[in-house]
């Protein structure tokens, strides 16, 4: 199988890669899920998020937005003493304050995939040259989900995370194209092809 060259870094990342990346998502629980992994890997490598997600999966409830939503101090403390954690308590927090902000947007849009997908009219972008593997760190879609994020009390999702979590979530096709994966997303999921707009390196 033909694919992008990170995806081949370690089995949990080939799995991710082959299975997960890309592929366009619209399962609220699994959104969540995908947009706080991008808050917890800030200042990390993507690998060792791959790597514990079983574990923050288990610490977050299956990244049950709802339950998590209701946590007090308590579950806080549970969370950062669970063994393979990350010791971070800000980002702990972040994670539940995001799933009420998450919960206020299910609540006004009837689901978060309504409000996420409707930047991208619900089609997957397809960007000019990122096939060849030029690819950016933001750009102006990841700009403006940013921004409404922040206005609506997300936080630790700036542009360079959210456009990374809008890759993961299919609403940006970064495949490269020598990989099976492109051209299986093109196939099946509406596209749209887009020139390059904002994007900073």
């Amino acid at each position: 199988m033909g694919r992008c060259a990170w995806g081949a870094v370690s089995p949990e990342m080939q799995r991710y890669h082959d299975e997960e990346w890309g592929f366009p998502l619209h399962d609220d629980r699994k959104l969540f899920e995908f947009l706080m992994l991008e808050c917890l890997q800030c200042g990390l490598s993507w690998d060792l998020m791959i790597r514990k997600r079983a574990i923050f999966s288990a610490c977050f409830d299956g990244f049950d937005y709802d339950k998590i939503a209701a946590y007090g101090p308590a579950d806080e403390e549970r969370i950062l003493q669970t063994e393979g954690m990350l010791r971070s308590p800000r980002k702990v927090r972040a994670v539940i304050a995001n799933a009420r902000c998450f919960q206020t947007v299910c609540r006004e849009y009837g689901s978060f995939e309504a409000w996420l997908w409707r930047f991208t009219d619900g089609k997957t972008v397809l960007y000019e040259g990122h096939e060849t593997g030029d690819i950016p760190a933001a750009n102006a879609l990841s700009d403006a989900v940013a921004a409404e994020l922040k206005r609506r009390g997300f936080t630790y999702l700036g542009p360079v995370t959210v456009y990374a979590y809008l890759q993961a979530c299919g609403l940006v096709n970064d495949h490269q194209s020598q990989c099976d994966c492109y051209s299986r997303i093109n196939r099946q999921f509406p596209t749209v092809r887009l020139p390059r707009t904002g994007e900073r390196r």
